[in-house]
């Protein structure tokens, strides 16, 4: 807990097995109040592993979701818990969960309601080891989503977020993609509300273990991401009305616990 306000990590996990003790271990718990791990349908020891590890709330999706349908779960239970403040890590040890200290204080000290760990800032993409035709696409659709959103984000594709309450109770979460392109969905809805963002540079690894998307996937993610971006635009022009800028009728996340596994 920090300034009185509760702080909660949520895990989207899929076939985490292998890199989820890494990264719980790494996690401050005398800074974290609860964690909460959401398997979607994982094909190895996931669960498993979340259970022996202790952590506080396991939950199990009957069927794969998705990674955006995931990240849907998380938020929801986090809200259902009490969090004040919402940590989003990925448990494939991509990130380090020695950086929440610096995510969560500024939203805690309420300079931004949000925070991204950016692997751009820096020098830590490329000596982490992303590999240099994802590097070179993050650079494009990051300078193309900021030319269309009127932003001056160092990276939109991070998977390192953190979020104030107000922002997961406002934002209508429902009615963005179960997939990969909820993260940029998400950002557009925060941006569409006038909500500021804060940046801190984040080191990542790139390893066997820590989960990806493959060549074909990648491409799709980033024609969504550019459907998304254009999407703002055109709404910011009256010439579109997208649900997902709807933050007056949107569909939120429901506020009903999910089943644990």
């Amino acid at each position: 807990m920090i300034q009185g306000k509760k702080v909660v990590v949520v895990m989207p996990a899929y076939n985490a097995g292998q890199t989820l003790a890494d990264t719980y271990a790494e996690i401050p718990r005398e800074l974290v109040d609860e964690v909460i791990l959401v398997d979607d349908q994982s094909r190895d020891d996931t669960v498993a592993r979340a259970h022996a590890l202790g952590i506080d709330h396991v939950i199990q999706h009957p069927q794969n979701r998705g990674y955006g349908g995931n990240q849907k779960t998380c938020y929801q239970e986090a809200l259902r818990i009490g969090a004040d403040i919402v940590v989003m890590l990925h448990p494939d040890y991509q990130y380090t969960p020695k950086l929440l200290e610096a995510m969560v204080y500024p939203i805690a000290h309420g300079l931004f309601p949000v925070m991204l760990g950016s692997r751009i800032l820096g020098r830590g993409a490329l000596a982490g080891g992303m590999p240099l035709y994802k590097y070179i696409a993050n650079r494009f659709l990051t300078l193309v989503q900021n030319i269309l959103m009127g932003q001056k984000l160092a990276e939109y594709h991070t998977g390192y977020r953190a979020f104030s309450r107000e922002i997961l109770e406002k934002l209508p979460l429902e009615e963005n993609s179960d997939d990969f392109v909820f993260d940029n969905e998400m950002l557009a809805q925060i941006a569409w509300a006038g909500y500021i963002i804060g940046e801190v540079t984040c080191p990542t690894r790139y390893f066997k273990e820590a989960s990806s998307i493959n060549f074909r996937r990648s491409v799709v993610y980033g024609l969504g991401v550019l459907r998304v971006s254009l999407s703002f635009r055109l709404a910011k022009w009256g010439l579109l009305r997208p649900r997902i800028f709807n933050l007056k009728t949107g569909k939120r996340l429901p506020a009903t616990q999910s089943d644990p596994a």
